[in-house]
């Protein structure tokens, strides 16, 4: 479609682990495990799920910082599944990534000056002191702060930086992972109305990965909801908030805060421990922990299907919440 910025098909990420003596055969995590994925212009999806579902691992497949195992991953309509090296470069303009991490993604030896000044080379281009300033002041930074390093500034300020390094290159998507979850409370609101404000503003897509489903509430267009790497649900953000099909969707609904004094929600508590990646269970891969789960549901792993008769919303799942 000639709107889509991203769109992956059927995307693989193993992961190889070798045996811990020699007879034992090498293993693979299965970190993300045959998933399709399409994000158009001026949509924000959010990407949720907990810790270990293979979103962070998505992200970068999608970004081309990992390679896919199998699979195709088309930006702006081009296949760049196989593209590497300088050719990637013209990739990196449409696409770049905020990570979780800002401390540790900026270089603690450069000036915020030279942070934003590495892009623009990686593209042949070299910028001046006003186009510095100019990305400085979109995320709500001034001109001052170009001389200043990492360590200088609070965790939301290192974010915001972040944000302005990936925007250097005018990109159309950004895809950010985790971008608030290592900030406070207060500076989460902050970065989520900057991000929606540059949305706007620019006119920029993003791909929002997120555990905390009440984070992305406040800009997703759209919801994924991954587990074990596997897309379980996805469809338009109102639908997948206010009627959840999967039972793991609405699982984690359950335990997001009521912010009102005296509300009461009936929490779903999950039994069991996450299956490990290298040995998924057969059919549905959350069936180990589901509470409704059935015979029926170890003996095929079923696709993404409309729910309800929408084409938009969808979810893979025998007993699906209607």
């Amino acid at each position: 479609m000639p709107d889509e910025l991203l769109h992956l098909e059927n995307i693989k990420k193993y992961f190889g682990l070798r045996g811990g003596v020699p007879w034992r055969q090498a293993q693979a995590v299965k970190a993300v495990d045959d998933v399709s994925f399409v994000v158009r212009k001026g949509e924000t999806v959010g990407l949720v799920g907990e810790s270990g579902s293979g979103k962070s691992t998505l992200a970068r497949v999608a970004t081309r910082l990992l390679d896919p195992t199998a699979g195709r991953v088309e930006i702006g309509g081009v296949d760049v599944t196989k593209v590497s090296g300088r050719k990637l470069r013209p990739v990196r303009r449409k696409v770049q990534m905020v990570f979780q991490d800002p401390q540790a993604s900026l270089n603690p030896r450069q000036s915020v000056g030279t942070i934003l000044t590495t892009p623009f080379r990686a593209q042949g281009i070299r910028p001046t002191k006003i186009q510095l300033v100019e990305l400085l002041e979109q995320v709500g930074l001034s001109a001052e702060h170009l001389d200043r390093y990492p360590h200088e500034f609070s965790g939301g300020q290192r974010q915001r930086i972040g944000i302005a390094r990936a925007l250097s290159v005018q990109p159309e998507l950004l895809v950010c992972d985790e971008p608030v979850s290592a900030l406070d409370v207060s500076i989460q609101a902050q970065v989520l109305n900057l991000l929606a404000d540059l949305r706007d503003e620019l006119g920029l897509s993003y791909v929002l990965v997120a555990h905390d489903l009440a984070v992305v509430r406040q800009v997703a267009s759209r919801i994924a909801v991954m587990y074990l790497g596997t897309i379980v649900e996805e469809g338009p953000a109102a639908e997948v908030y206010d009627h959840p099909a999967h039972p793991y969707t609405r699982a984690l609904l359950s335990a997001v805060p009521v912010p009102e004094p005296g509300a009461v929600r009936d929490r779903i508590v999950l039994t069991g421990d996450v299956p490990t990646p290298i040995s998924p269970p057969s059919g549905c891969p959350f069936r180990t922990r589901c509470y409704k789960a059935e015979d029926i549901c170890s003996t095929k792993r079923l696709v993404l299907e409309a729910v309800a008769g929408s084409n938009e919303h969808k979810a893979a799942c025998y007993l699906p919440e209607i």
